[in-house]
């Protein structure tokens, strides 16, 4: 658990284990949000790359057909057609990834801050306030409002 929920004072274990979540998924979603990114700047820049080489190589065709038959006679043509799909299907399936872990941590976030009342009662409602600026400012999550 990370030190700064375990340090906090006026807070049940159970809030504890509820903030600890939704930083789990924030560190999830930030994790697969980079490599997404990286992914699909990679995919962008092969795929220009290979776009440039086709077109070096293919400069003289009198048409598209001689260089769609010219990228498919030569394996190393195709080899690197596959590697640029390759890396747009990766591309892909981590962009769904990021979206489910964005959806689950939006869900747990959400899901605290309606709770909030049952989880601060009494003379912690009071102190509740020094808890969402801790998460906002170590953690970058807003507990105030359930808009992005």
């Amino acid at each position: 658990m990370e030190p700064s929920i375990t340090g906090l004072k006026g807070t049940d274990a159970a809030t504890k284990q509820m903030l600890q979540g939704v930083v789990k998924r924030k560190k999830k979603f930030d994790r697969l949000r980079m490599r997404h990114l990286v992914f699909l700047w990679t995919s962008m820049l092969y795929t220009c790359a290979w776009a440039y080489y086709v077109y070096r190589s293919f400069e003289n065709a009198d048409s598209m057909f001689s260089v769609f038959s010219g990228i498919s006679e030569s394996p190393f043509q195709l080899f690197f057609l596959l590697v640029a799909a390759a890396f747009w299907g990766m591309s892909k399936i981590l962009f769904d990834k990021r979206e489910k872990a964005e959806k689950e941590f939006h869900a747990l976030r959400c899901e605290i801050i309606d709770k909030s009342k049952d989880l601060w009662k009494g003379e912690s409602w009071k102190d509740r306030h020094l808890v969402f600026e801790m998460m906002q400012k170590e953690f970058d999550i807003n507990l105030y409002h359930e808009n992005k």
